[in-house]
């Protein structure tokens, strides 16, 4: 008898005690045979191009939060599938939504984010395109960029730009097409701050003689006059060698000489070193802006699951556009409503340290300075969200 009524006693408990947690689950999706990772690519360490695979930051910020997940009795299960195709890549998102899965995070090309995220019904973090089409014409209302927009580093360059009274510019720009859209940004952020366009031309690297002038530094910026040389060069291989070989002695911007990124392994402010330190240790490298993004959508992870511990995935999703983020810059960053996009304060570097933030001091906003980088409310080109 005081046996059955001992089992009776551990039955009833375990159907009284509360349910277990569901873990958020999250799917990271990568490029098969990525041609960023290249060895040849990663060597040369392009500023701006990433340094390694992402999820070594997630899984940094998954351990960052593990005492904020144990403390509300929650959990964050996060997975990485590499899709070889566009149609994988959809195929790959799909499974993982119909498998549980509450967030999908991509380090994906345009093309393939749009199609993953036509492809679900749950939100996907956009952690390393920055093409200004995804917040404006091509923008999804599940779609959310951690990576800054192409026109958010140019007007943070601008902004910097106009604070030294450098006016004037001479624009440099590749063969490519999306150095022809890249440089088409950076001429809206130049008229934004009322800056000036002095010259434009074409560079070109190539192993015909008959061209040898498109790649030459001198002849490129000679028989002008200019404060700043202003280069847009995705691949990364002819701006890093424009700094200190212009005709006339000025500076370099755009993609070498003075870059704007989300993030560099050397700023010293408000927690940063900490958090490039530790991602030095685990990762044996030095953390990259995209690395930053993948770190902070750990983070935002962990945010989700700690703030509603049993979901359901719903409560998730409807909290992420409200989400409040701390990424070690100093201030409290939260998505747009009218493009998804993280505002954040970018990072203006040389490649050895920080030369300085923006928006730079003196740039107003009626409401938010940090709207003062990309596109604007007034602005707004997607139609996807209110």
């Amino acid at each position: 008898m005081r046996a059955s009524r001992a089992f009776l006693a551990v039955l009833l408990a375990g159907c009284l005690a509360p349910a277990a947690a569901l873990p958020l689950k999250a799917t990271l999706l990568v490029p098969a045979d990525d041609p960023r990772m290249e060895r040849t690519q990663v060597e040369r360490a392009y500023l701006g191009h990433p340094g390694g695979p992402l999820d070594q930051a997630l899984q940094l910020a998954l351990e960052d939060g593990r005492f904020e997940l144990e403390a509300a009795q929650a959990e964050v299960a996060l997975a990485t599938q590499a899709a070889a195709s566009l149609e994988a890549a959809r195929s790959a998102a799909q499974a993982a939504e119909k498998g549980g899965a509450a967030v999908l995070l991509a380090d994906l090309p345009a093309g393939w984010l749009l199609a993953v995220t036509d492809a679900v019904r749950i939100p996907v973090l956009n952690l390393s395109e920055a093409a200004d089409r995804l917040r404006g014409a091509d923008c999804r209302a599940r779609l959310f960029h951690l990576m800054p927009s192409e026109r958010m580093r140019s007007d943070a360059l601008a902004q910097y730009l106009v604070s030294r009274k450098w006016s004037k510019l001479l624009l440099l720009v590749g063969p490519s097409a999306a150095d022809q859209t890249r440089a088409a940004t950076a001429q809206a952020s130049i008229r934004r701050y009322g800056l000036q366009v002095v010259g434009s031309k074409p560079f070109k690297l190539s192993a015909d003689p008959r061209e040898r002038d498109l790649a030459n530094p001198l002849l490129l910026t000679g028989g002008a006059s200019y404060d700043a040389v202003w280069v847009v060069d995705s691949d990364g291989e002819f701006a890093r060698q424009l700094p200190y070989r212009t005709a006339l002695p000025r500076p370099v911007v755009g993609d070498a000489g003075l870059v704007a990124l989300a993030w560099h392994a050397q700023f010293e402010r408000y927690g940063a070193p900490q958090v490039s330190r530790r991602f030095a240790r685990a990762a044996k490298r030095p953390m990259t802006a995209q690395d930053w993004t993948a770190w902070l959508a750990g983070k935002a992870l962990v945010a989700l699951a700690a703030g509603a511990p049993k979901g359901p995935a719903a409560a998730w999703a409807q909290a992420l556009p409200k989400l409040p983020l701390d990424g070690s810059k100093g201030v409290a960053m939260s998505f747009r409503a009218w493009d998804r996009q993280l505002r954040q304060p970018l990072l203006l570097t040389d490649g050895q340290g920080v030369i300085a933030q923006a928006p730079v001091d003196g740039i107003l906003h009626p409401s938010n300075v940090l709207d003062t980088l990309g596109a604007d409310a007034p602005e707004k080109a997607c139609k996807a969200t209110p």
